[in-house]
């Protein structure tokens, strides 16, 4: 398999491209940071056939870099995305909703549009779209995160009602709390003591959890398609539905 993954400089992204190296696949590695994509390229090998350093909602840069491999790409896994703020939607900066709906929405679906072609022509492929809990469960300050997953959610059970005929498949991944990545310390605007608290004194997810689930999907037999996957830690369930008692 060739896979196509975004966000792959650190994290989930990192921790599937090294999933799918170590079962002698190779990968495509999409993301900004330049430094750490030539880093993970020279760990992965020759296997690792190219590293696209590149804001994923330049999509012309993104859709130029591509060309070449369009036709060779069999797995795409939407990994790309972020979580800005945790405050009340009102309180939200604008820039923080703008950037959540352009690189979660817009950029995915972009992207999606982009390759979905050549895996019609070739009559086979997959799109694995790492969504969440998110976008199942509202929490407080989790508004515009929260949707763009609940998007992803629908959308990608959408494309796979399109696509029952042109044998791909399609998967929305939904992972719960993760450690070991920068989701936190990017929520958080680079506060490393508020990104640790969130994982603190809890056994989370790991991105090389994910990146199992993932890589399990990706590898099944092509009649089988898994729609959606939700993950949770055993330190996580649901919580009770919030009341507020005004004083009498």
């Amino acid at each position: 398999m060739l896979a196509l993954i975004t966000g792959a400089s650190s994290g989930i992204g990192e921790a599937i491209a090294k999933r799918f190296i170590q079962e002698k696949h190779q990968v495509i590695l999409l993301a900004r940071r330049k430094d750490r994509l030539e880093k993970l390229q020279s760990l992965l090998g020759s296997n690792c056939l190219e590293i696209i350093d590149c804001d994923l909602r330049n999509i012309q840069e993104v859709q130029a870099r591509l060309q070449s491999f369009l036709s060779k790409i069999d797995v795409l896994i939407n990994n790309a995305g972020l979580a800005l703020g945790l405050e009340p939607f009102y309180k939200s900066p604008k820039q923080n909703y703008q950037e959540m709906i352009e690189t979660n929405i817009l950029a995915l679906v972009e992207l999606t549009h982009f390759i979905l072609p050549s895996m019609i022509a070739n009559q086979k492929g997959h799109i694995i779209n790492i969504g969440s809990i998110a976008g199942n469960y509202p929490y407080p300050g989790s508004n515009i995160y929260g949707a763009t997953k609940a998007f992803i959610k629908q959308f990608s059970l959408n494309l796979r009602a399109d696509l029952i005929d042109q044998n791909i498949r399609i998967t929305n991944i939904e992972p719960s709390l993760v450690g070991g990545s920068e989701f936190s310390l990017v929520r958080f605007n680079g506060d490393e003591q508020k990104a640790k608290e969130v994982y603190a004194n809890t056994t989370p997810l790991m991105p090389e959890d994910i990146a199992e689930s993932v890589f399990w999907c990706a590898s099944l037999p092509s009649h089988i398609n898994i729609n959606r996957l939700e993950l949770m830690p055993t330190t996580q369930a649901f919580s009770p539905l919030r009341v507020i008692k005004n004083p009498t």
